[in-house]
């Protein structure tokens, strides 16, 4: 039988206290988290979580040939247009769902444990929702979003951006990051050629 520590038990316990799954916590922290601006170190934060995730990401890509480099060649409008649809989905909505709706801000001065709880939640779910949205709304996604060194990838994404939401507060590091790491992915790294669409020319 497996059995749960008391300690355990007290840290969910304590955790659900700062449970998202309320209106005024969901509305509390939207505005936290949009109103939140990024200040010089934050930046810094955001360019260095860039750096390590590349440093980490790129080698386990290309040694497992997962990412090839690629450029994917379009004309500039299509391409900015593709930038501003990529910042709204996946990186906004997504960054709203799996890190400012679910982790406590760090404005409501959880304790660690509590945090860690939540990050973790939010990280199994920002992990198993990708295969789980090809198999029912995105069958583009397949076989890609079932990929196992996509989902270490996507999870070290969500990783990084609850580690920089955490440090910051702000939104906005976070959907740059996330934007800004399948932008390369798309458009350098092969990714648009692993997302087989019906219509390709909307890439």
């Amino acid at each position: 039988m497996f059995l749960i520590s008391g300690n355990w038990i007290t840290i969910i316990e304590n955790s659900f206290l700062y449970s998202p799954f309320s209106k005024m916590i969901i509305i509390q922290r939207l505005i936290q988290a949009i109103l939140t601006p990024l200040t010089g170190q934050d930046w810094r934060v955001v360019l260095m979580s860039l750096l390590v995730y590349g440093l980490v990401a790129l080698p386990l890509g290309f040694l497992s040939r997962f990412l090839q480099f690629h450029p994917c060649l379009r004309s500039p409008g299509t391409v900015l247009s593709n930038i501003v649809k990529l910042f709204f989905f996946p990186a906004l909505v997504e960054e709203i769902v799996f890190r400012v709706i679910l982790i406590p801000h760090p404005l409501e001065a959880v304790s660690l444990k509590t945090w860690v709880f939540w990050m973790l939640f939010s990280l199994g779910l920002f992990i198993i929702y990708h295969p789980l949205n090809a198999l029912i709304f995105y069958p583009e996604g397949n076989p890609t979003f079932w990929n196992s060194i996509f989902l270490i990838l996507a999870g070290f994404l969500g990783l990084t951006c609850a580690l920089v939401y955490r440090l910051t507060g702000s939104l906005w590091g976070i959907v740059i990051i996330h934007g800004l790491i399948v932008f390369v992915w798309l458009y350098f790294l092969d990714g648009i050629n692993k997302l087989v669409r019906v219509n390709d020319s909307e890439l």
